[in-house]
């Protein structure tokens, strides 16, 4: 069976500020030299493969590169080392404000920022109403994307990416804003994906929620891949670690 992920022994870093950019000239030079001071790797000789249908949780504290590892999964961050092949679409919730267009209305943004990701003008047109129900912004259809309070551009983001057909769905910590029967509701569109057979690449730090909806996590440190194994051995590995820091 191919594999829907597939990541081999990948790697990307990034300055600490942005100060002393690099030239041209080191575009060209040797590894010692485009390696300067100031920067760090995000990432680092990370590979792993993920099935069709697989429910994976990336486990870490801030700043170890988990978010990082959803951009390259989603490509829309390049790697420096290594590669990612991604066998199938992608429907990405990483970025709240990603796709969307503030100057434009919520209707005008659902019919770009799904077509964007390729859903035809009739499927569009099929699944609006249902779109615009389940982020509950009904009344608010004509209201300019950035007069939205961060929930209902939450609300909005989830309903248009959970509409998309893409066989995998990257979620970053998204689920964190919003009221308690929102989440609830997400939580039920979710369970209704995986059970479709949908992959699920899944950034988070609430620990019930990685696992209720993974089987398996991947736990990264310092850039590395640590271990993967199921959910609960990651879990039970990062807390006893985090315990004695």
């Amino acid at each position: 069976m191919q594999t829907a992920i597939e990541v081999r022994r990948l790697g990307v870093h990034f300055r600490r500020n942005r100060r002393g950019r690099r030239t041209f000239k080191d575009l060209f030079a040797g590894a010692s030299r485009r390696s300067r001071p100031g920067e760090f790797w995000a990432l680092r000789d990370v590979s792993f493969s993920v099935q069709p249908g697989e429910s994976i949780g990336v486990v870490g504290r801030n700043g170890q590169g988990k978010s990082t590892l959803l951009r390259l999964v989603a490509g829309v961050l390049l790697a420096d080392e290594g590669d990612v092949e991604v066998h199938g679409g992608v429907a990405p919730l990483i970025e709240l404000t990603g796709g969307f267009v503030g100057d434009l209305t919520v209707r005008e943004n659902v019919k770009m920022t799904a077509g964007l990701h390729g859903m035809s003008r009739a499927e569009v047109a099929a699944r609006y109403d249902g779109i615009i129900a389940f982020a509950e912004l009904a009344g608010f259809e004509d209201t300019p994307y950035k007069h939205l309070s961060n929930g209902m551009k939450v609300r909005l983001a989830f309903s248009v990416v959970s509409q998309l057909d893409e066989p995998i769905l990257l979620v970053d910590e998204v689920l964190a804003v919003g009221d308690k029967a929102f989440r609830d509701k997400c939580y039920k569109r979710i369970d209704e994906l995986l059970a479709d057979g949908r992959t699920l690449f899944f950034v988070s730090h609430n620990e019930r929620d990685l696992r209720r909806f993974c089987t398996r996590g991947l736990y990264l440190d310092k850039g590395a891949l640590v271990l993967d194994a199921p959910i609960g051995e990651v879990l039970d590995r990062y807390n006893a670690d985090y315990n004695t820091r």
